[in-house]
């Protein structure tokens, strides 16, 4: 890469259009972002010029702001998602057949809004690529800290570890139903609604990374198995009781499915009983096929490899009565 685009882009990175609030000076969301960025590039997890709003990301971001942020500003990762915008290296891709809401001020309304109506973010691909390099990531690093960070950057650390990341698969993983359902409505008491908003998003994100882990990114009625060297994921995280109406995201209430079976799931058109094995609706009618469901009437699932991970039988009790097709 020339010397030419990495000192393009230093000085976009030195010249970022960040809100000035007296007091408290320069607004640090937008190079929060970015350096969260810069460590999801480093680490692999994003391998695209394609920014996805992740449960990784959210708690990157949280993370370096806590680390970094010793002034009065709110943290809040809609703002710099939307307002890096402005900058020439980074543009905005809305879902198809949404638009991007604003206030009357122009600016996002709500973290709710953002995920629902923004499908990613794109960077310059030469940007992508640059960062791709261990040396560009260092110096791209180094400048962001010296830039906004001067008074803080002596106790940075890039980390390697996400603990808030690891406490809450702790607790996916291991935390009885009840004791989950009980801290998320605390969650739901005590925190701004944005806030909360937030948290479920992050709790969800890593429900839907976990429940595959387990499962061994199997699906658990097909024995279907990709994997992919771009971190592509084609296994579901499929909540058994939807965690709309149970508030409960521990791993007991999760199989590992492919899309198509999960969409089945959802609708009743098959569920799993008490025993572990699959039940066909007996409304659906099919033409002869590999792909029908019929086949997997009566078929063991495969279950995770420690009891204790296996499918809750109060969830699948719940399933068999409100949401299997009779």
């Amino acid at each position: 890469m020339s010397e030419e685009v990495v000192i393009k882009y230093s000085n976009q990175f030195k010249k970022l259009r960040c809100a000035y609030v007296k007091g408290m000076g320069k607004a640090p969301h937008k190079p929060i972002l970015l350096l969260s960025i810069l460590q999801q590039i480093s680490k692999g997890i994003i391998t695209t010029n394609r920014i996805f709003i992740t449960a990784e990301l959210l708690l990157a971001f949280k993370q370096n702001w806590n680390q970094l942020v010793h002034t009065d500003h709110k943290r809040n990762f809609s703002l710099p998602f939307f307002h890096l915008r402005s900058e020439p290296f980074w543009y905005l891709v809305a879902k198809p057949g949404k638009e991007i809401i604003t206030t009357s001020s122009k600016s996002i309304k709500s973290f709710k809004n953002l995920k629902e109506s923004i499908a990613f973010a794109e960077i310059d691909r030469e940007l992508f690529l640059l960062l791709q390099e261990i040396p560009n990531q260092l110096w791209f690093e180094y400048l962001i800290l010296e830039t906004y960070f001067a008074n803080s950057k002596s106790i940075y650390l890039r980390p390697e570890r996400n603990y808030e990341e690891e406490n809450i698969e702790y607790a996916i993983l291991n935390e009885p139903k009840e004791v989950y359902q009980n801290h998320i409505q605390r969650l739901r008491e005590t925190m701004e609604e944005d806030e909360y908003e937030e948290e479920l998003f992050v709790r969800g994100g890593l429900f839907k990374k976990t429940i595959p882990r387990i499962y061994n990114h199997t699906c658990c009625i097909t024995g279907m198995k990709i994997q992919s060297s771009h971190n592509l994921q084609m296994i579901d995280a499929c909540h058994i009781y939807p965690f709309s109406l149970s508030g409960d995201d521990t791993v007991t209430n999760g199989i590992a499915l492919s899309p198509t079976l999960h969409r089945a799931f959802d609708r009743g058109l098959i569920t799993i009983n008490s025993g572990f094995l699959v039940r066909v609706s007996p409304s659906i009618q099919e033409d002869e096929s590999k792909f029908n469901l019929s086949q997997f009437e009566g078929q063991q699932i495969i279950l995770p490899e420690k009891e204790k991970h296996f499918p809750s039988q109060e969830s699948l009790s719940w399933h068999n009565k409100e949401v299997f097709l009779l």
